[in-house]
């Protein structure tokens, strides 16, 4: 990785250069802005740097090389599944046929993308036990809110619109409160048992006239399985609410169990976590929201729709929570994802899923012995271990160790979540690391916990070898100031 002090030392992209440099494939014409914008939309003058082409290349080939990536190195990022993206996936969303269909072709020119949806669809509904997906949302949260959509249009037709509670389990993700509370819902969290798992018998002391909806994931974010999940989703049905299965976690079951035969009634899928399309930095996602037969009139519009060997788009869906998004779905992701499915093949997908748990059991066996693993025992996907023995010995946090990871080329884990665990470290390998690549990160662990025994300072100040070393994590996160200023 590169020095700090090389860093500093590289110039901004408005600091190079000098006047007359940049390149000018076409002459400058005074007249040729006023003929086709008005006076008052055109800027006197644009302070951009006058940089040759290549100094402009080098300058950001430099950056890129500075990013931290899934291609890069190992993202050990418990709670968001980040995994190789094969090639083969982005090779089939570039086939010209399919990269340059536009979204207002007729469906006559689009049956090949039309199949595709729709193949994608029942696919992801026999994986998982649903009925129906829908792909229109953009991103997991954003199927979480329509998923919620669905159930408050499903009990205003049953004209149960006393129902206004969502609960939502202390080991779900950070979205799901949020989500709730978007869609006008009261929020009621429910603390785990001493097991990290929910007590049905406590889950029933909340349950009532008014729950509309349980929002799991199972495993949970700690990653353990609720192993009661019959009776759970018994109790809240009983109780007349729907089960709601976040699909963050799908990564650890997809064709072992299904949640639609654990008794979730609605779920959403990430294809950027289960799925590996391409994930993160402000792009588009994609988040397919399934549901079982009851529901299937509320998804959103439009529906692909097959007849024989035809397939068309279907807008006039009178009980739909209509359309999330503009356009269809994220089309070129719902390629990558069917293009993945097929690659696997069903005992290739059930594989995924047993060495992401290996894995994770793997790394988990191989440091409890020195970073403490509060729920000790066989976990899925994921698993937390706590630095709080550790921070009472030494001072070092587990956002030190995070930090002090980064110095030795690995990505943090996520920390601190979920809440119920003290400086907690979330730790999901995936199934796609080598058995070398896990063996390096354990040693990189297992050496800062001892550098934190012979010497916390150091591990305190980490990282010093990155391009940004420690920042100031309140004023970072309370003074963001991103502006360069000459």
């Amino acid at each position: 990785m590169p020095r700090l002090a090389d860093a500093l030392a590289a110039p901004l992209i408005f600091e190079q250069g000098q006047a007359g440099r940049a390149n000018r494939y076409f002459p400058r014409h005074a007249e040729s802005a006023d003929a086709y914008l008005p006076a008052e939309a055109i800027r006197p003058e644009l302070p951009l740097p006058d940089n040759s082409e290549l100094d402009v290349v080098r300058h950001f080939t430099r950056l890129s090389q500075r990013t931290f990536g899934i291609d890069t190195a190992f993202y050990p990022l418990g709670s968001c599944t980040m995994k190789y993206n094969p090639r083969i996936n982005d090779a089939m969303a570039n086939l010209p046929g399919l990269r340059d269909l536009h979204p207002f072709a007729p469906d006559e020119l689009a049956q090949g993308a039309l199949a595709i949806m729709w193949e994608l669809e029942r696919a992801l509904s026999s994986l998982f036990g649903m009925a129906e997906f829908s792909l229109n949302p953009a991103a997991g949260a954003h199927a979480e809110f329509a998923a919620l959509l669905i159930a408050k249009a499903y009990f205003r037709t049953r004209g149960e619109t006393r129902r206004t509670t969502v609960i939502v389990p202390d080991t779900a993700h950070g979205t799901n409160p949020a989500s709730a509370a978007m869609v006008g819902y009261k929020v009621v969290s429910l603390p785990s048992d001493k097991r990290g798992r929910v007590d049905p018998d406590e889950l029933k002391k909340v349950l009532g006239s008014d729950t509309a909806v349980c929002m799991m994931t199972n495993p949970n974010t700690l990653g353990l399985f609720e192993d009661r999940i019959k009776e759970i989703a018994d109790a809240v049905h009983d109780a007349g609410g729907l089960m709601y299965y976040d699909g963050a976690n799908a990564n650890a079951l997809m064709g072992n169990s299904r949640p639609g035969d654990m008794g979730f009634d609605l779920m959403h899928l990430n294809l950027h976590k289960t799925f590996s399309i391409p994930h993160g930095g402000g792009g588009a996602g994609a988040g397919p929201v399934g549901v079982a037969a009851h529901l299937v009139p509320f998804l959103p519009s439009p529906r692909v729709e097959r007849n024989g060997e035809e397939f068309s788009l279907q807008f006039e869906l009178p009980e739909s929570i209509g359309p999330m998004r503009s356009f269809w779905s994220n089309f070129a992701h719902v390629v990558r994802a069917l293009a993945y499915i097929c690659a696997n093949g069903e005992e290739g997908l059930t594989k995924v899923s047993q060495l992401a748990v290996l894995n994770a059991n793997y790394i988990r066996a191989s440091i409890r012995d020195v970073l403490e693993t509060p729920y000790d025992e066989p976990c899925r996907h994921e698993f937390v271990a706590t630095a709080q023995p550790l921070k009472r010995e030494t001072g070092v946090r587990a956002l030190d160790i995070a930090k002090a990871l980064l110095d030795r080329g690995y990505h943090a884990p996520t920390i601190y979540f979920p809440l119920l665990v003290p400086e907690c470290l979330m730790i999901e390998p995936t199934e796609t690391e080598s058995k070398e690549t896990l063996d390096g990160f354990i040693a990189a662990l297992r050496e800062i916990v001892q550098q934190a025994h012979d010497d916390p300072v150091a591990v305190q100040c980490a990282p010093i070898e990155t391009v940004v070393g420690r920042v100031d994590e309140t004023k970072a996160a309370r003074e963001p100031d991103l502006r360069w200023r000459p």
